[in-house]
């Protein structure tokens, strides 16, 4: 509520913050407001604004839609999510042709080819893995920019945005002719958003959808692009049918897709009645009075469209501040960026270790991809039948019978001590030349512990850090984002040095140092977690 303070003493905070609820199809909105003083409310233009939606009136207000036309919607949302994994997946099996299509032979004196070699092999090789895992880099881009962006423009205009983006850098990559121009272009495609727009009650089958179709993509993803570079000779190819389906995608999002953030909705009324009082600017301001199901609110909200730029500025920075604002919350990234790391050390090296040591074709490699997935669905299907269980299970068993985040973990230790296992039997298979089912088999248990380790601590992450959440989470996926991106780096020197077999038990032996940190963090998380005002206990 706001309040009248001495000019001197005033304490700012976020302007125009509002959250529309809906109960029992009653649409209402809470407005929470920054402190005024009284010079600005005396020299601010009031107006009156209904930030009510009209009960039965689906025109603007996207609970009111009709069913066919959410689902439709969810629908173009997991083609899209589809179509974005398919692009940034797909060329993963092809990195090395690409990367040799694009490097040029060094014109040299025959006395300096042998060190131009060396040095294009360490070149090349470094290409081979970030045109794999750059595209994380990107990524990272999504919770910090283009989520507080949605937050104040709506989904439909970032949406779209971000869709043109994915198609502009697609048609950059079908027509690089150098590598770096390649990587900026995979850094690009790893801009992608998604918004939510069904009731609660169904909400679970639809995100449910929307999480499917990129596992599918990413499953099928490298064997159909293994097949249709082989098809027709060219790694372009495959580029290119992604930009088909991207255009498709958006030009139905274009003519289909309609705004389904509420408060980008009733933000436009707030904007309409404050510039139908006075011209708004950044030296202008206005005072909008509330009208919230046909009640007028006492709550004055100060408009100005100078607090655009400091929410976009704090969104960005509040996922920082929470991060290093919390030991267990550090502990849990490192741990969590680390063990998702091995889907991309796995995605570079495994196509030279069946071509090479096993001697598959690459339309056989790129559909032997399919382990690490198969492996993840396994882990999605254990943690969604037994974290609940596990956490009522351990609550009741509790002495005061209260439920702690806590009781979210003992999946993840299981799966944190695990993974090392997964991962020095990938080496060994490779280095030993074990049977190809061995292999694939060490794969898809990789597959498996690594998103064991990962869902249980997301899950954690939810219930222990409650209001910043959300900035717990980005901070976890940025910091994912950039261990996925830069890790890998470090596999080539390892094979080179060590082979698969000692080079892999490195990364076993690293995973084995830091599976302690979910065990801890079971016994004394709930201890910890008090150090911190994000994870305390109020």
């Amino acid at each position: 509520m706001a309040s009248f303070v001495d000019d001197s003493a005033q304490v700012r905070q976020p302007l125009l913050q509002q959250e529309a609820r809906t109960y029992n199809g009653t649409t209402t909105t809470t407005v929470t407001t920054t402190t005024l003083t009284r010079s600005e409310t005396q020299n601010a233009t009031i107006a009156t604004v209904d930030l009510s939606f009209d009960k039965g009136d689906p025109s603007d207000n996207p609970m009111e839609w009709p069913d066919s036309f959410k689902w439709g919607i969810v629908l173009l949302l997991s083609m899209m999510a589809f179509v974005t994994t398919f692009t940034c997946i797909s060329v993963v099996p092809l990195a090395g042709v690409i990367v040799d299509d694009l490097t040029p032979p060094p014109s040299l004196p025959a006395a300096a080819v042998v060190a131009a070699d060396f040095t294009q092999q360490t070149t090349v090789a470094a290409s081979h893995v970030l045109l794999v895992t750059i595209w994380e880099l990107g990524e990272a881009a999504g919770p910090l920019l283009i989520a507080p962006l949605s937050e104040l423009h709506g989904r439909y205009v970032v949406m779209n945005a971000a869709n043109m983006l994915l198609i502009a850098a697609t048609v950059l990559a079908a027509t690089s002719t150098t590598v770096p121009q390649f990587v900026t272009a995979r850094a690009l495609t790893g801009l992608a958003v998604a918004c939510n727009v069904l009731n609660p009650a169904i909400r679970g089958g639809a995100v449910s959808l929307v999480f499917l179709a990129p596992l599918i993509g990413g499953a099928i993803a490298p064997g159909i692009a293994t097949m249709i570079a082989d098809r027709f000779g060219s790694w372009r190819a495959v580029v290119w049918l992604a930009i088909a389906l991207a255009t498709t995608c958006e030009l139905l999002f274009l003519t289909y897709f309609r705004e389904t953030y509420k408060l980008a909705i009733l933000r436009k009324k707030v904007v309409a009645a404050a510039a139908a009082a006075a011209e708004i600017d950044d030296n202008k301001q206005v005072v909008i009075k509330a009208v919230v199901d046909g009640e007028e609110s006492d709550e004055p909200v100060l408009v100005s469209t100078g607090s655009e730029l400091r929410k976009l500025r704090d969104a960005v920075l509040r996922p920082a501040l929470v991060l290093c604002g919390s030991g267990v919350l550090m502990a849990l990234s490192l741990l969590g960026s680390v063990a998702f790391t091995y889907f991309y050390i796995m995605s570079v090296t495994l196509p030279n270790v069946l071509q090479e040591r096993y001697g598959l074709s690459s339309v056989a490699t790129g559909w032997c991809f399919i382990s690490f997935t198969l492996g993840s669905a396994i882990s999605v299907f254990i943690c969604n039948n037994s974290l609940d269980k596990i956490y009522i299970r351990m609550r009741d068993a509790s002495k005061d019978g209260v439920g702690l985040p806590e009781y979210r973990l003992p999946l993840g230790v299981v799966g944190a001590l695990c993974t090392p296992v997964a991962i020095a039997m990938y080496g060994w298979s490779a280095e030993l030349e074990l049977p190809l089912p061995f292999l694939l088999l060490s794969v898809l248990i990789m597959g498996t512990t690594v998103m064991l380790t990962v869902i249980p601590l997301m899950a954690y992450v939810v219930d222990a850090f409650g209001l910043y959440s959300a900035s717990a989470m980005t901070g976890i996926i940025v910091t994912r984002c950039l261990m996925s991106t830069f890790l890998p780096l470090t596999t080539g020197p390892l094979i080179d040095n060590f082979g698969y077999g000692w080079g892999f038990s490195v990364f076993a032996a690293f995973s084995f140092c830091l599976a302690p940190i979910s065990i801890l963090i079971l016994r004394y998380g709930a201890k910890w977690r008090q150090f911190s005002k994000y994870s305390r206990e109020q």
